[in-house]
């Protein structure tokens, strides 16, 4: 098998990406969970809309696993719109004629934020394994430091589906007197056994690959294509519901009407899963993949509250709106659920929507009306509650 060269845009990305750039000086370290301080460090970030006089309109979007902080503008790597333009922009539900909309990459991620694949300064190399893991809590950690950096004290609204939910309840857990309404959707508080065993999986097909090299193919000018296209294809799966996966492909055949009795791509799903997982190695670091991912399995938000929820958000002043959809077996509305009775034991401002749709984990992506106006509803009602036009 020859080894796969590095495409130069994803490379430049890391480096230099096509976005605004905080940059913190060794003065200013990033303390991570794993018990390292990281210096030299920079988060990457876009923003949409106008910060007020007060700055009191202020809107942070939280990605998921894949996601980055194109939210609402065209990626620079794959030219495609934003991953959230059906939600954020004028006159969307988070209304970018209204608020000021911030969206960074998360620490550990691949596209300007510093991450495994970034230079280390001692060594001159891509960090690769030497980065110290990384949890929700650090990338949230990072994220308040740049919202220091703009000068910005409270934030209006924490938005975020899946991976980006867990930050927003990290968010106001961390800092509950700096939002001041939360919009988790898609998520939970802890990540599941279930969950972790799928990311074990898609991790084990990276490190498999022969160009993994260790985790320093970067260096070696190679990339583990094959096993992050597996991973791909297996994370895939489990965004989609059986309903999902049934309507768009049932057991059509690709491009022919017979089986070729091989092991080519004979239906339209093989097909699908197969251009998924190319595409996807071509905008994302492998080694990224396998840190933030471990982010995810690492979250339980209550484990520092003797396994109470409850007591996370005790004496909160943040108003919460979850959202869940019926069909997602990844992140079940009974996650939410938890949630949702932890926030009203502590005695929260809580509401909550559970979704119908048969579209599974990725609803939240896709164009869901009722997720919409619930969103909407609930920003409005902040908005007025906070004094914002």
């Amino acid at each position: 098998m020859s080894s796969t060269s590095v495409s130069p845009e994803p490379r430049s990305q890391i480096d230099d990406p096509s976005s605004l750039v905080a940059r913190f000086g060794p003065d200013e370290p990033l303390m991570m969970d794993a018990g390292v301080p990281l210096t030299s460090w920079q988060i990457a970030y876009q923003t949409y809309g106008t910060l007020n006089a007060d700055k009191s309109n202020a809107v942070l979007i939280c990605h998921a696993l894949t996601g980055d902080q194109h939210v609402a503008n065209v990626s620079p790597v794959t030219g495609k719109p934003g991953w959230w333009t059906t939600m954020i922009g004028p006159g969307k539900p988070v209304d970018t004629d209204r608020f000021f909309v911030i969206c960074a990459n998360v620490i550990g991620g691949c596209m300007g934020t510093t991450g495994p694949a970034s230079i280390d300064p001692a060594t001159g190399q891509p960090y690769a394994l030497d980065f110290p893991v990384v949890t929700i809590r650090d990338m949230v950690r990072a994220q308040a430091a740049l919202i220091d950096r703009l000068g910005i004290q409270r934030l209006f609204c924490v938005v975020g589906g899946s991976m980006g939910g867990m930050q927003v309840l990290q968010w106001a857990a961390s800092y509950p007197e700096r939002v001041f309404a939360a919009l988790p959707i898609a998520t939970a508080a802890r990540h599941s056994a279930q969950n972790i065993a799928f990311h074990e999986v898609g991790r084990q097909a990276i490190m498999a690959d022969p160009d993994w090299r260790g985790g320093r193919y970067l260096a070696e000018g190679t990339r583990p294509s094959k096993g992050l296209a597996v991973a791909r294809m297996g994370a895939h799966i489990t965004y989609l519901s059986e309903m999902a996966l049934h309507r768009k492909f049932g057991r059509n055949y690709q491009d022919r009407s017979a089986p070729t009795f091989s092991f080519d791509a004979d239906f339209q799903i093989e097909s699908y899963l197969r251009y998924q997982g190319l595409s996807f190695v071509e905008r994302f670091d492998a080694n990224s993949y396998l840190y933030v991912t471990r982010a995810m399995d690492y979250f339980d938000l209550a484990a520092e509250h003797g396994g109470s929820l409850a007591r996370v958000f005790k004496g909160s002043a943040t108003r919460f709106c979850v959202i869940s959809f019926t069909s997602d077996w990844l992140f079940p509305t009974s996650d939410s659920r938890a949630i949702v009775h932890a926030l009203n034991a502590a005695a929260a401002s809580v509401g909550f929507v559970e979704v119908e749709s048969d579209k599974g984990h990725d609803a939240f992506l896709l164009d869901e009306p009722e997720m919409f106006a619930a969103a909407r509803g609930f920003i409005d009602a902040a908005a007025r509650a906070r004094g914002i036009s």
